[in-house]
Parts: structure tokens; C-alpha cells; sequence
């Protein structure tokens, strides 16, 4: 992997379309992040599907390494984001938010009304981001994650609705 702690600058990163080919790398990032890690097969599997939405962030040399990633889904007139991650190398420069407001262009183009996601109660960073993006809560799933060791935490649903999706170009 491309050492890219350097640069650390979003005028160093590119926001591209997740491929199934990248499921690997985004693994690998996913495990870092989440326990319980999501392998590859899973993420290539929802990167494969119809509705995919999916956007990775890349920096480096010759072979751009996955510095982020955002695994989202739109049907019909809603989007869902199904997980995000940024490197914690590249944490806190705005990469999160890069993401989040490209699958708020793709949903908006592909006629979503609204976007969901959810999102441990206990995520302060997490929740600060969404709700300066206009995130409201919108439900609650009682003891849904689980931390080892600790008890289990709420999932909050929070929903972003989307201006009106005839904007011109």
C-alpha cells in the first residue's frame, strides 16, 4: 500500500465510482474501522448490485490507494447508506464529508427524495457530521450494535431530505 500520510490534503485526493475490483481494498479499510469487519465477497457482492452508489476516495503514486469509502444504495425515490470509512490518516480534512455530498449529487440526479443511514448512538464525530450535512433522527433500533466487551448500543435512523430533485444542471 502507497504510504499517503504526507500529503494529507483533499487537493491530493480523487473521488471516483466504486468498482467491484476495489472490493479488496475497501475490505482492508473496513477492517480497520469496524468490528465486525465487512470481508470482500460482501462488499463486492453489494458493489455488483443494481442499485449501487458507491464512491471510494484515492491518493498516492502510480497505484492510487483507497483512502475512503462510501457503500451506498438508491431505489425508487430513496437512497441508504450502508457504510462509510475514512482512514484514520486521513481523518477530520474533509474526505467524509466529500463523500457524503457525492452520493447527495448521485442521489439527487437518480430522483431520491431522501437518504438514510444508520449510525451508533455513541459516534459523537459521526453524528456532528451528519447533522451539519441536515441529517435529522428519524428512529431508533434498541441494543443494535454490538461492542465487544461493552454493552450494546442503539442505532440511530437519521434522514436527509433532498431539495427538489428538477434542479437544473
Amino acid at each position: 500500500m502507497t504510504n499517503v500520510t504526507p500529503f494529507r490534503n483533499l487537493k491530493h485526493a480523487s473521488m471516483l465510482w466504486a468498482a467491484p475490483d476495489r472490493a479488496e481494498e475497501i475490505a482492508t479499510l473496513h477492517t480497520k474501522l469496524f468490528d465486525p469487519p465487512w470481508d470482500a465477497a460482501a462488499i463486492k457482492s453489494l458493489l455488483e448490485h443494481p442499485a449501487a452508489t458507491s464512491l471510494i476516495a484515492v491518493a498516492g503514486g502510480q497505484k492510487k490507494a483507497v483512502i475512503g469509502f462510501l457503500i451506498g444504495q438508491l431505489a425508487a425515490d430513496e437512497a441508504e447508506i450502508l457504510s462509510i470509512g475514512v482512514s484514520p490518516d486521513w481523518q477530520r480534512v474533509g474526505l467524509a464529508t466529500g463523500l457524503l455530498e457525492g452520493l447527495m449529487r448521485a442521489a439527487r440526479r437518480g430522483g431520491a427524495k431522501r437518504i438514510f443511514l444508520e449510525v451508533a448512538e455513541d459516534n459523537a464525530s459521526g453524528l456532528a457530521l451528519y447533522r451539519k450535512l441536515g441529517f435529522v433522527e428519524a428512529g431508533r433500533r434498541k441494543r443494535y450494535y454490538e461492542r465487544p466487551g461493552n454493552a450494546r448500543v442503539d442505532a440511530l435512523t437519521l434522514v436527509l431530505t433532498l431539495e427538489d430533485s428538477e434542479q437544473p444542471a
